[in-house]
């Protein structure tokens, strides 16, 4: 008997809708190859729920989401709703309440796709970034006083704990042991935040001497991101906070050939709530309904989301079916330099899993 797994859909907003649906097809027919099912439930949360509302989502949205194994998310964003109310209005809420403390965004060099550094071979990129989820600089702690004055003050506090910094760094060292070169990296700025980020620092280091065989580096965030451009073929598995694994990530995808390849899951290892599963981009307002939005990040999250649910037949074929058709170069979007639809990415990604899991 087929396996049946429970999934929130919030497709959301933008090009949300749109990527969302070709991910959605495609985990489907790949989940074949582990004699599973997937089934969907929407909700329609997001900035028109806020324009009719006045809130992203009802009330009582996480008791909602809490019975389903995970939640594929398409974007959230709107040019007319400040960035903080939808960030705040639902996907941090949902981070947090869920405990999804690992923030993981591969960016790997596909074959068939240029990175806009010179001479960057096919797979000579493959990072794997670990970004602190739940503390850090995204807590929204602080306040602001004397609204309306030139004495105006805002404050915005950073919160680190040994407990959250050691638990997203020991996950780091535990997928490290997995990988060829065995190496993590650390991105700090203790140099100027000298409470949080020395934490930060300790903690990598008491963690790092369980790991004997992993060798390690600890970079400031500036430095970083140079090395980021320079040297990016020298990363394997890096770990930062919740701002500056954001910050990195987004470079990630750039040197990789596109933010329409960045995909990330929002993961809480114990699975005593769901997990989340979205891709980086946003909902990009400059390209919504012209139907040109690259689906292969949210794709790709949606293989992620199949490692998550222990489906490893289904996501290996997705990520096989995406190498496939960037190295074939036939249809891909503008954002890779092609003319291609949405739907016709999709409908080439849908063919080679096809040839792959139904022979």
């Amino acid at each position: 008997m087929a396996r049946v797994h429970r999934i929130a859909v919030i497709a959301g907003d933008g090009i949300g809708p749109d990527v969302t649906r070709e991910a959605q097809q495609v985990a489907e027919m790949a989940v074949e190859a582990d004699s599973a099912v997937l089934e969907w439930s929407d909700f329609p949360w997001g900035t028109d729920h806020y324009f009719a509302q006045g809130t992203m989502a009802p009330p009582d949205f996480l008791e909602t989401l809490a019975p389903f194994e995970a939640i594929l998310l398409g974007a959230v964003g709107h040019p007319k709703v400040q960035d903080h109310v939808t960030l705040n209005g639902l996907l941090l809420p949902i981070r947090r309440r869920f405990d999804q403390y690992i923030c993981l965004r591969p960016s790997y060099l596909y074959e068939g796709v240029a990175s806009p550094l010179a001479g960057k071979l096919p797979g000579s990129i493959d990072l794997l970034v670990f970004r602190e989820n739940t503390e850090g600089e995204y807590v929204d702690v602080g306040g602001r006083v004397y609204r309306g004055f030139p004495e105006e003050t805002a404050l915005q506090t950073a919160v680190f704990t040994r407990r959250g910094c050691e638990r997203i760094i020991r996950a780091a060292f535990e997928v490290a042991q997995s990988r060829p070169r065995r190496r993590v990296s650390s991105i700090t700025k203790s140099n100027a935040q000298g409470y949080g980020m020395v934490l930060w620092d300790e903690c990598f280091a008491r963690v790092a001497a369980e790991y004997p065989a992993i060798s390690t580096e600890s970079l400031l965030i500036d430095r970083a991101v140079m090395e980021f451009v320079r040297r990016p073929e020298s990363f394997d598995v890096v770990v930062a906070s919740n701002l500056f694994g954001d910050i990195l990530t987004d470079l990630g995808a750039i040197v990789v050939g596109s933010m329409g390849l960045a995909a990330s899951g929002n993961i809480d290892p114990t699975r005593r709530g769901p997990s989340m599963f979205e891709p980086v981009h946003g909902s990009a307002p400059d390209i919504v309904g012209k139907g040109i939005a690259n689906p292969l990040a949210a794709i790709l999250s949606a293989a992620m989301m199949l490692d998550h649910l222990q489906l490893p037949r289904g996501a290996e074929a997705i990520r096989r079916a995406v190498a496939a058709t960037l190295r074939a170069g036939r249809v891909r979007t503008p954002d890779l330099g092609g003319t291609s639809s949405t739907r016709e990415v999709g409908a080439a990604v849908l063919a080679e899993l096809s040839s792959s899991i139904r022979r």
